[in-house]
């Protein structure tokens, strides 16, 4: 199966059209239609449902564009690799990335190292820890950062200079915006917003026995979404501090919990899949960096 096969096909699954996606791809549609065609019988099942002015992907064809936009990005990652070889004023880096306000001192290596490599490009995946880590497991990520201790058997790590503070995201006009701090015992039975994995794991921990009585209302990966239905009065937020608007004119209020609780944050790597010359480069800067900002 050709790398340019599975492009084809992911244009026209995004497209749902198979003009569309001819244009894009600059080959003509009969063309487009044959090689789709040619696909269906390598695979031996039907890819798309052909309507009337759309296409419509089959289940066969939801699991191929599912393994498809891993297999293109490999190949684009290891295309990338080769050619930075001989790049010395840059590359490509791939970083997967959780929320947090800490990923500031990240950014700040980025950019004293384009200052020396102009060419860098690098390329933001964002998610939280299980996402993100079989990116880096399948080798379309260079490094990771986790909010979490990493697998010392699977990944070296580098903890970050500063920790995130926990605690809960309030509207104004709501009782609990007027106490200083957030105990277990104050949330019990409300309906509560968080990351599934964190709520299950950190907040679980935190709570201890109260924990049994904590409600999660809904699960969120983008803590901003969760902010907007606390903001309409649905639940409360559970995360991070500085990660969400709690000026006067945001209507929020961000209280830390009680006994207090931390997280540290990683940014990881796998020690068996080998860096390229950029990555070395940036792993040499955020060393430097994290070091000088732990003294």
């Amino acid at each position: 199966m050709e790398i340019r096969s599975l492009r084809y096909f992911l244009t026209v699954a995004r497209e749902e059209n198979m003009t569309k996606a001819a244009d894009i791809l600059h080959v003509t549609q009969p063309t487009l239609s044959k090689q789709m065609k040619s696909l269906e019988d390598k695979l031996g099942k039907k890819l798309f449902i052909r309507h009337s002015f759309h296409l419509q992907l089959t289940e066969e064809g939801i699991l191929l564009r599912n393994r498809a936009e891993d297999l293109v990005q490999l190949a684009d990652k290891i295309e990338q690799e080769f050619i930075s070889l001989d790049e010395i004023s840059g590359g490509d880096l791939f970083l997967g990335l959780a929320e947090s306000h800490c990923i500031k001192y990240l950014a700040r290596s980025i950019q004293k190292l384009k200052q020396d490599y102009p060419n860098l490009r690098y390329h933001i995946t964002s998610g939280d820890t299980e996402q993100i880590a079989d990116k880096l497991d399948k080798g379309l990520l260079d490094f990771l950062v986790l909010a979490e201790l990493p697998n010392p058997k699977k990944y070296d790590s580098i903890p970050f200079p500063e920790k995130d503070v926990w605690g809960l995201i309030i509207p104004n006009d709501d009782p609990l915006a007027k106490k200083k701090r957030i105990s277990a015992k104050d949330i019990l039975h409300k309906p509560l917003f968080a990351s599934e994995q964190a709520f299950y794991s950190i907040i679980q921990d935190w709570a201890k026995d109260d924990f049994n009585h904590l409600h999660l209302e809904g699960s969120f990966r983008l803590s901003y979404n969760g902010s907007i239905f606390t903001k309409e009065g649905l639940g409360y937020l559970l995360t991070f501090k500085h990660l969400i608007d709690t000026s006067k004119e945001s209507g929020l209020t961000f209280r830390p919990l009680y006994p207090k609780l931390e997280t540290q944050l990683y940014l990881a790597y796998n020690h068996q899949q080998r860096l390229t010359p950029i990555a070395e480069l940036f792993l040499k800067q955020i060393q430097k960096d994290f070091y000088l900002s732990n003294r």
